[in-house]
């Protein structure tokens, strides 16, 4: 039965590649799986750099974020400052395998930013998310694939906040919402509103303020990422890119078509049956070469988005087109200059971090 459900698991998000790093963001080049897409209009010119957070920022305490969908976070940060997500590697020893796993995901493609302004297939481009108070009522969750790897509810989770993807059609569904003054991060896969409870495959509650960071998983479990990581913490947000290089201050989340039955620390699980060395495991971590010269002429956005690839780099979450950048819709997304600008950073200019920890068997 598990080794069953991981290979159900890892096949998903390969099929259905809009909602999990694969042809979301719009204007993807064809490919086999990936059909090409009317480009998406492009958001308006970027602002003025903002002046950095009033107080720094806060990591661990979501107290000063705001409300709402897409909401801001105001410069907090999940997890402490010394979890994975938020630790600088940009020192950290190359992986010997690094040149053969790049390989595996292709040296010579471009990075692409599987989120943006504007709407795709009737939804909002990228993984939306939402904050709630503490106060916020709880709502049952019927789970339907994965219950006894998921946490019971019911969870803060509003019946009516955003679900990636389409209105009505299928595919991964994330629902991601954070309590603010809790202090946690609920998130759900293939998740549907039926009347007065939500209906999911898969549900994890992530402790936001603790390294301890899902105190209730085993090695193994699943959540709505095929990592078995937490999705929000990984992804581009516009309140932190404009801000330019260095407003974005931990790891990334990405995606490759094909993966490793093996996962790395923070990741707990893998969703492939393939044993090939050659190929990444589930939580590899990638960064951007120190020697790669950004351009001055980028635009604030992709300026952070690299910078933060040099410094924190970006975990392998889950299976789907390769060199996929997972990030959070808004309308001020300049969806054309940041394709350009991000497609131009080729695998090649990628390096894989030494992995320690590497799991095969659970």
């Amino acid at each position: 039965m598990q080794r069953q459900r991981r290979r159900a698991l890892g096949a998903l998000p390969v099929l259905l590649l809009t909602a999990c790093g694969g042809g979301g963001g719009g204007d993807a080049p064809a490919s086999p799986g990936n059909p090409p897409s009317p480009a998406a209009p492009a958001g308006p010119s970027p602002s003025p750099l903002p002046a950095p957070p009033s107080g720094g920022v806060a990591y661990g305490n979501l107290s000063r974020a705001s409300l709402g969908a897409g909401a801001a976070l105001n410069g907090a940060i999940p997890f402490p400052a010394d979890n994975p997500w938020n630790t600088d590697i940009s020192g950290a020893e190359v992986d010997p395998a690094s040149e053969r796993l790049i390989a595996s995901i292709g040296a010579d493609k471009g990075l692409y930013r599987d989120f943006g302004a504007g709407l795709w297939e009737g939804a909002p481009i990228g993984i939306p998310y939402r904050v709630v108070a503490g106060q916020q009522a709880r709502v049952a969750i019927d789970y339907q694939a994965y219950a006894a790897e998921s946490d019971p509810g019911p969870f803060p989770v509003p019946l009516d906040a955003p679900v990636e993807g389409a209105p009505g059609l299928n595919g991964d569904r994330h629902v991601l919402v954070l309590d603010r003054d809790n202090q946690r991060l609920y998130e759900l896969g293939r998740a549907f509103a039926r009347g007065d409870r939500w209906q999911a495959d898969v549900g994890a509650v992530f402790h936001l303020d603790s390294n301890n960071v899902r105190p209730t998983a085993k090695a193994g479990w699943t959540s709505a990422d095929a990592a078995g990581l937490p999705i929000f913490p990984g992804l581009v947000r516009y309140d932190e890119a404009v801000l330019g290089a260095g407003g974005i201050r931990h790891a990334l989340r990405f995606t490759a078509a094909r993966t490793r039955r093996a996962f790395v620390p923070p990741a707990m699980h893998y969703a492939s049956s393939s044993t090939d060395p050659n190929l990444p495991p589930m939580g590899m971590r990638v960064r951007l070469k120190a020697g790669y010269a950004v351009p001055a002429t980028f635009s604030p956005e992709a300026q952070a988005i690299l910078a933060a690839l040099k410094a924190y780099g970006m975990l392998l979450a889950d299976n789907g087109s390769d060199w996929y950048l997972s990030g959070a819709p808004d309308e001020r997304w300049n969806n054309d200059r940041l394709r350009a600008e991000l497609a131009s950073v080729k695998g090649r200019d990628l390096e894989v971090v030494k992995m320690v920890g590497l799991v095969t068997q659970v």
